[in-house]
């Protein structure tokens, strides 16, 4: 975000540019998403990191949601994604005391899924993308979907939408494929179909 575009910006002004409403089409993106942090990740970057499915983190990472020394609070998904990753309770001192996680304490409680040497954090990251974007695509895009509803249903709800998608996956070639390499014991090769 440019601070300097926004100091002077109106409420008129902020609402008629609505940047961050076409955020909402990368959290709506279909397949699995990786966010990979080395350094800074604060506000805006820390937010759209959030959108993602995974946070991979360099050992050098440091997150926080700073908005509350400028005046103003979250207003991309930090006040609810952040909330959902650590607790209401961290996510309130993030938010009305700037309070930083480093990767360890990122990884502690759950904003990041790894963390990795500095020196070593892209190649990793690149190979856990790789070894995801190897799996049958539409298992990955109705898991994906999936995880996702849990945060908007009740778990009996989740339950039902869950298994709905996985009854749906034996309508695949990818299923078939799965499940006949597995019981033969060769590597499938996944279709997309």
């Amino acid at each position: 975000a440019d601070i300097k575009e926004m100091a002077s910006a109106s409420s008129v002004d902020m609402l008629t540019r609505d940047h961050i409403g076409s955020w909402d089409r990368v959290a709506k993106m279909r397949k699995p998403l990786i966010a990979v942090v080395a350094g800074y990740a604060f506000g805006g970057g820390c937010e759209l990191a959030m959108i993602c499915d995974m946070i991979f983190a360099a050992s050098t990472a440091v997150f926080g949601q700073p908005e509350i020394n400028l005046g103003v609070m979250p207003g991309a998904g930090g006040t609810q994604r952040l909330v959902r990753s650590v607790g209401k309770s961290l996510a309130m001192e993030m938010i009305l005391n700037d309070r930083h996680l480093r990767a360890d304490e990122a990884l502690a409680c759950g904003l990041v899924s790894r963390v990795f040497p500095e020196e070593t954090y892209w190649e990793e990251s690149l190979k856990l993308a790789g070894q995801i974007a190897g799996r049958a695509q539409l298992g990955l895009q109705l898991a994906k979907e999936s995880v996702n509803k849990a945060y908007e249903m009740t778990l009996a709800e989740g339950l039902v939408f869950e298994r709905r998608n996985f009854y749906f996956l034996f309508s695949t070639e990818d299923q078939k494929e799965g499940m006949n390499a597995f019981v033969n014991k060769r590597k499938p090769d996944w279709k997309g179909k």
